[in-house]
């Protein structure tokens, strides 16, 4: 994967957008990446806690982890239609404030309104997901893998200080729900943080309507097959993990707080594995050794989380850590691969949609067959061998002529 050269030239004869607005426009990008985790992983940290106060039962206990992937797909799908109708910036501004919502709804000490302003929440995410490459590739044209870098260690940075932090939260106001529901201040800050991004786009509209194209004939090209295959084997593994990792741990004998320390050394190690696997993956005929990396890495990570004492609980938590650093490197190639805004964004709500939609079996599946067997044998072996599956096309997808590049 070469450098960032093949945007379209009706981005490179626009006219050079004002330092402030650059400046904005980063400011935007770092807060919307501080939140597209938070939510999920703060809500993770406490499943257990949550259930025992809301009482809840274990079908209802299956379904909370796996509404974001849900959402994800359902709201993801909208995402190019949406951005067809109301521009990129302010779908993401309406999306931002479904967010918001939704997170501070969830502080309401009800198992409907927790369900409810999770799926509000969630909708808003995905919305956010699927757009943020197109707003990349809009404002960042000459420097996408620098900010697409930046846009995914803010994320996992939020969401690794979310998961440290909720649970002493939660500790110190008495209440599991109300910790969630603060981590809707955060999400309150990206959408102040984006109006004046929306604002600026209102005013100085250049771009002409009417671009759209229809993501899903996309699905019959190698180029589309290709990313939703990739991304769709990349999420299901990072959320099974990311829903279910900490309770794992606890259910295998370790402590709730170091349990909680493990989730956050495994969301720590994905910041910067994130950023060298770009580094990596950027220069010349280095994009396959990368993803064979990154692979490895996480089928390695589900091997010994399946077969070493909990007490070694720091192996899987680093091997998975870097694993998940996956995700900036598909976000790279999904910002690059289309040839013009709008195609980018068909390929996203393409690979979005379709991978989160099939990536609901992650989260669902492990916690009922946790809860059918009674151990995680069984989700953890059905883990390694997508994490195997996951080798195999990441070769796919960097062969001669690698998706990421036009």
């Amino acid at each position: 994967m070469t450098a960032a050269t093949s945007a379209p030239p009706t981005l490179h004869t626009a006219p050079p957008k004002p330092r402030a607005a650059v400046v904005l426009a980063v400011i935007a990008l770092v807060l919307i990446g501080l939140n597209l985790r938070a939510g999920i992983t703060g809500a993770s940290a406490l499943l257990h806690d949550l259930q025992m106060v809301l009482g809840y039962g274990p079908l209802v206990a299956a379904i909370i982890p796996s509404i974001p992937t849900l959402c994800f797909a359902v709201a993801g799908a909208a995402t190019s239609w949406l951005t067809g109708r109301l521009g990129v910036e302010k779908s993401i501004l309406l999306a931002l404030a479904m967010l918001a919502s939704g997170l501070l709804v969830r502080g309401i000490p009800a198992t409907g309104v927790l369900v409810a302003g999770t799926v509000l929440g969630m909708s808003g995410l995905a919305v956010c997901n699927v757009a943020m490459p197109s707003f990349i590739r809009e404002h960042f044209a000459q420097r996408t893998s620098l900010m697409t870098g930046l846009y995914t260690v803010t994320m996992t940075t939020g969401a690794t200080v979310t998961s440290v932090a909720v649970v002493p939260l939660a500790q110190a106001l008495g209440s599991p729900s109300a910790a969630i529901g603060a981590i809707g201040i955060m999400a309150l800050s990206a959408f102040l943080g984006f109006l004046p991004v929306a604002l600026h786009a209102h005013r100085n509209k250049a771009r002409t309507p009417g671009s759209r194209i229809s993501p899903w004939p996309l699905l019959r090209t190698r180029k589309g097959l290709l990313l939703t295959a990739i991304f769709t084997l990349q999420a299901l593994l990072a959320y099974a993990l990311l829903s279910w990792f900490p309770y794992m741990l606890t259910t295998m004998g370790l402590s709730a707080s170091d349990s909680g320390l493990m989730f956050g050394l495994m969301q720590l190690v994905s910041v910067p594995s994130g950023m060298v696997l770009i580094a990596i993956g950027s220069r010349p005929r280095m994009l396959r050794p990368a993803f064979y990396l990154v692979s490895v890495a996480m089928a390695a990570g589900v091997a010994s989380l399946l077969f070493l004492p909990v007490s070694l609980a720091v192996i899987p938590a680093v091997l998975l850590g870097f694993g998940l650093g996956i995700f900036p490197l598909v976000m790279v190639m999904i910002s690059r691969s289309g040839t013009s805004t709008a195609e980018t964004t068909a390929l996203s709500t393409l690979a979005q949609s379709t991978g989160y939609l099939l990536a609901t079996a992650g989260p669902f599946g492990a916690g009922l067959l946790h809860s059918a067997t009674g151990g995680w044998t069984l989700p953890l072996v059905l883990l390694l061998a997508l994490a195997l599956v996951q080798i195999v096309v990441g070769h796919l997808i960097t062969g001669r002529r690698p998706v990421g590049e036009n």
